[in-house]
């Protein structure tokens, strides 16, 4: 089974890093995995987004897909771009601090979460990204906490590990999100 994700939102919102951990967990359970970043030669403000493809029995057969699973945007731009690439049947987990929450297609689930605004919750807003793998991982089913956990240690810099227990409680907090679509 492969699936594909695709998170995506503006540069400094730890887009790439958010895609790395996913990427590190799927690898610890076993599965072939790619991480494709992409970003414009702009860092912070501009538009960062990275696809993670995982398959459970065989190599992946491509990045730069087509069609995505799963979106996680955590801004509106990011939305409006993503929108059209989800498949049908697919999930667009949009950030509803900063994005509005209109559905442009019937053929897709949406779920908006205040994921900025809970991240506030932990103490930082900087650790949203790290949230909304917990939303992914309730919603998909794909990936454990435990996995995301163990994935983030060995994701997350030497210099930035006293960061990880802040990363644990958001990612804690978005799993345990009421994740009822709207």
């Amino acid at each position: 089974m492969e699936k594909n994700f695709v998170i995506a939102g503006f540069g400094g919102q730890g887009v790439l890093l958010a895609g790395e951990v996913l990427a590190n967990a799927f690898m610890i359970d076993g599965h072939k995995v790619t991480w494709y970043p992409c970003y414009g030669a702009e860092m912070r403000g501009g538009t960062v987004n990275c696809e993670i493809v995982m398959n459970t029995e065989e190599e992946v057969s491509a990045v730069n897909k087509k069609e995505a699973d799963f979106v996680i945007a955590l801004n509106q731009a990011s939305v409006e771009r993503f929108v059209s690439k989800i498949k049908k049947g697919g999930w667009m987990i949009a950030n509803s601090t900063l994005a509005k929450e209109i559905k442009t297609r019937a053929d897709i689930n949406y779920l908006f979460a205040p994921i900025t605004k809970l991240a506030e919750n932990v103490g930082n807003i900087k650790m949203a990204n790290i949230l909304a793998l917990g939303i992914v991982a309730k919603v998909s089913k794909l990936v454990s906490v435990e996995t995301l956990s163990e994935a983030l240690d060995n994701v997350i810099p030497a210099h930035r590990k006293n960061l990880l227990p802040l990363n644990l409680k958001a990612l804690k907090i978005g799993y345990e999100y009421d994740l009822l679509p709207v």
